[in-house]
């Protein structure tokens, strides 16, 4: 694959992130002339994971880390497993995330791992094994001033300590900053698992009050119910809000006076997901996307609100969970319609922001209660989605290419500022 010739055109994550940043280029001024470092990864490295099963056959899984850009700081981004992952997603997932370090202000660059597998065909034993492998294999670009990777699509705290213990035993030292998403008593951070969802929540609800949306009584359809999807249906659940709809792997579930979710949220971990759910309605997955609803949380994978649907969403708002989920047309149409889009790289940031509190802890040896980091996460988040609203006004643009022209000027002004080497 000849990343530099991947058409902007493309309605691929790539191909979606090039065209966002060509739509900013005007916005930069002067330091548009280093745009192109923000169209090519400094660095992508493919790798081999092979590991023995437990029935004694070897098998080969194909493995990714990706570092977009490392100008700011070391850098950051999560590792998924997933049957589809490819090193083109994983371009995009690393560009996204040096725009969102930067829109937030974080001192990191952005960087995104993955393997091309199907974790629950594994067992316990081989999921330790790929890991380890994996981290093994990567181990010469990852470290806590290098790159520090977190959980994702399908990896977890289990999965971060197993790659913090066997980056540590390589380098013949503990290492908990290389990681964050880490159990408690491997230096994980408290709030940590929740903060993905609360920065959903935090973003949401400073846009409600902008366009004059009360919170008590709004109703809300989550797509994605996993940790962010979860996390977020309980925290505007909690704000008087009433989530009437809920889709996952699993299926689609329906309920116009709203989900019991003191109900759901241990029927979802006991079962898995919310088909079956008896507080509802099973429905079509498709009618998902024609609920009545205020605000809409996509927070499962990319490219799920397509054009089509993006004409049928009745939501006011949408709050991006999820990275890219929502498509290059279909965001226009969105803007078009006037149904106000909070974009991933800021609406999701609160995971990394967490995961920045995390990694200065374990640094520091001295570590926060939950209060106080979400006391702290709230200042960040709210701070940047002002500062990023205040752009959109100026310039007149969407919240997206807004956030995009906060990020890629303090990117590339730190490109300018450090000159090219040699």
């Amino acid at each position: 694959m000849t990343l530099s010739y991947v058409n902007p055109t493309d309605d691929s994550p790539w191909g979606t992130y090039l065209s966002q940043v060509d739509r900013v280029a005007p916005l930069l001024g002067p330091l548009s002339r280093w745009i192109e470092t923000l169209k090519r990864p400094k660095r992508a490295l493919i790798v081999d994971v092979p590991i023995e099963l437990d029935n004694g056959t070897i098998a080969h899984h194909e493995g990714y880390r990706v570092q977009h850009s490392l100008t700011r700081g070391p850098g950051k981004g999560g590792v998924r497993y997933h049957p589809d992952v490819t090193l083109e997603e994983v371009m995009a997932l690393s560009a996204w995330m040096s725009i969102k370090t930067a829109a937030v202000n974080l001192p990191f660059g952005g960087a995104k791992g993955g393997i091309r597998v199907d974790p629950k065909k594994l067992s316990q034993k081989e999921l330790e094994k790929l890991t380890r492998r994996y981290t093994s294999e990567i181990g010469i670009i990852i470290g806590p001033q290098q790159d520090i990777p977190a959980p994702d699509v399908n990896t977890n705290a289990q999965i971060m300590a197993w790659m913090m213990d066997t980056y540590s035993m390589n380098t013949g030292a503990t290492a908990t900053g290389v990681v964050t998403g880490k159990p408690i008593p491997l230096g994980g951070s408290l709030g940590r698992v929740k903060a993905t969802g609360r920065g959903v929540y935090v973003t949401g609800r400073e846009a409600a009050r902008r366009i004059g949306l009360d919170l008590i009584g709004a109703k809300v359809a989550v797509q994605g119910f996993g940790n962010v999807g979860l996390s977020a249906a309980e925290l505007f659940g909690q704000a008087g809000a009433v989530v009437v709809a809920a889709q996952d792997h699993t299926g689609s579930i329906f309920n116009d006076q709203g989900l019991d979710l003191s109900r759901l949220v241990p029927h979802v971990h006991a079962t898995g997901g919310v088909a079956g759910f008896a507080g509802a309605e099973a429905g079509d997955n498709e009618a998902f996307w024609d609920v009545d609803c205020d605000i809409l949380i996509p927070a499962a994978l990319e490219n799920q609100i397509t054009a089509a649907r993006a004409n049928r969403l009745k939501a006011k708002l949408v709050l991006e969970g999820a990275n890219g989920p929502t498509g290059r047309a279909a965001d226009d149409i969105l803007f078009d319609r006037g149904i106000l889009v909070v974009p991933d790289v800021i609406c999701n940031a609160g995971g990394v922001t967490v995961s920045y509190f995390e990694w200065v802890q374990d640094f520091s040896s001295f570590f926060w209660t939950e209060d106080e980091i979400n006391v702290k996460l709230d200042k960040i988040m709210v701070g940047a989605l002002r500062n990023i609203w205040d752009t959109a006004d100026r310039h007149k643009v969407t919240l997206r290419t807004a956030t995009f022209a906060v990020a890629c000027e303090r990117i590339l002004s730190a490109r300018q500022e450090r000159g090219l080497y040699p």
